[in-house]
């Protein structure tokens, strides 16, 4: 074998080793990923649904939403919330998730140092009629987002989610998924104190 085919070789051989090498470099970083999620989860109770999101700490987005007609509420505005610690969740009927933390939203509504309001997201009239009829109505105000974008505005991954907004229009504290009771006692619920301490 002359010393260019040898050399040939050689090169196919390392070829062949990154060909192999590369699958398992992808799977380490995944399964990397992964473990730190679980470890985080079981030992540091962390709860791999708060994202965290490049709005805390920011001014909310600017609303200016049309009301659900015929639910009785007022339009969702900058006005609406401007003075008040305000809950912005985004919702929809077709959303299940929605449905399972709506129990938890009314809860969160009859407590006077919170104002809770509502961006339907993507959704039909009747169809969001009908699910607040059935399930009830913990909404000051909602506003009407049939296209997404005040949803791209918030910075919305997939809903249910909420937006802690402070009474200058902060936003201290982001939800996504629905609200349970292990995340109104390790989340939502420190961040009102902290944001009425602050305040």
């Amino acid at each position: 074998m002359s010393e260019i085919e040898t050399k040939d070789a050689a090169r196919r051989g390392i070829g062949r080793y990154m060909l192999a090498v590369i699958p398992l470099a992808i799977f380490a970083v995944f399964a990397g990923t992964a473990g730190k999620m679980l470890y985080d989860q079981e030992v540091n109770g962390k709860n791999v649904s708060d994202l965290p999101s490049a709005l805390i700490g920011t001014r909310a987005p600017t609303l200016a939403m049309p009301a659900l007609d015929g639910s009785n509420t007022q339009a969702l505005t900058s006005e609406a919330i401007a003075g008040k610690l305000t809950l912005v969740n985004v919702f929809a009927s077709w959303c299940v998730p929605c449905r399972q933390e709506h129990p938890i939203l009314k809860e969160l509504s009859q407590d006077p140092r919170l104002n809770v309001v509502g961006i339907n997201y993507k959704d039909k009239n009747d169809n969001a009629l009908r699910f607040l009829g059935e399930l009830g109505n913990p909404y000051k105000a909602i506003g009407v987002d049939p296209n997404g974008k005040a949803a791209i505005d918030w910075g919305v991954y997939g809903i249910p989610e909420s937006y802690l907004v402070a009474a200058d229009g902060t936003i201290l504290y982001k939800k996504v998924g629905p609200f349970d009771p292990q995340s109104l006692e390790t989340g939502l619920y420190p961040a009102i104190e902290k944001a009425l301490v602050g305040s």
